[in-house]
């Protein structure tokens, strides 16, 4: 790690802090997304002091994190990618958070993996605000009765919701419809923003923004 690139990443850090301090008190918590992320920027992002970071995949995450936990016991790890089924007692194994269940199969596999790990990470329920046939998330519409699926029969506690608004859309109207859901259904925290709207997810309620780019410069390729 260089001096040069520590230095970057605590300015970008410090900066990114600041917006969402002046956009919403209490300011949302800050996910740094390390997806893909080489090693030296991980290591510069925690000699910043960020210890909540993202990922897509279960695999990718271990390789970043199962070597520094004993280091960084404060660690909180959240899960923002698709989750298979398969890889559900993975998942609860090593993330504190699970941002992306969006289907009663995936409820069912998740409680199993808890009922057997004894791990109870927290759960986010990712909804499809703008409905796109190719992404994850539940529909608006579904919503209800997945949350019943969920907390009847898979016995989970659901923590909040997570949306991934369309691009090329206005990230704003998604917002304020997944804040909607949440205060219909008593859920109080929102994972929404990321690099080019987390000040505006902010302003909308966000309790939890996932910022990449903005934080690490331009990601490196996989």
């Amino acid at each position: 790690m260089t001096d040069t690139l520590e230095l970057e990443i605590s300015k970008r850090r410090a900066a990114i802090l600041a917006e969402l301090a002046a956009a919403a008190t209490p300011p949302p918590v800050l996910i740094a997304v390390s997806k893909t992320q080489p090693d030296a920027a991980i290591d510069a992002m925690l000699a910043a002091g960020q210890r909540v970071f993202g990922e897509n995949r279960v695999q990718e995450a271990a390789a970043h994190w199962q070597h520094r936990r004993g280091a960084y016991p404060d660690l909180e790890l959240h899960l923002i990618g698709p989750l298979q089924t398969n890889k559900s007692e993975d998942a609860v194994r090593l993330f504190d958070v699970i941002q992306t269940l969006d289907r009663p199969k995936l409820a069912d596999t998740l409680a199993a993996a808890m009922e057997k790990t004894g791990r109870r990470p927290r759960l986010f329920i990712q909804v499809n605000t703008g409905e796109e046939p190719q992404k994850a998330g539940v529909t608006p519409a579904g919503l209800a009765a997945l949350l019943d699926h969920a907390c009847t029969k898979a016995g989970l506690e659901i923590d909040g919701l997570m949306c991934i608004p369309p691009v090329g859309e206005p990230a704003g109207p998604h917002f304020a419809l997944l804040a909607k859901l949440a205060n219909a259904h008593g859920l109080t925290r929102l994972s929404m923003g990321m690099s080019g709207d987390y000040v505006l997810a902010a302003r909308y309620g966000a309790t939890h923004v996932r910022v990449g780019t903005a934080l690490f410069g331009e990601r490196a390729k996989p």
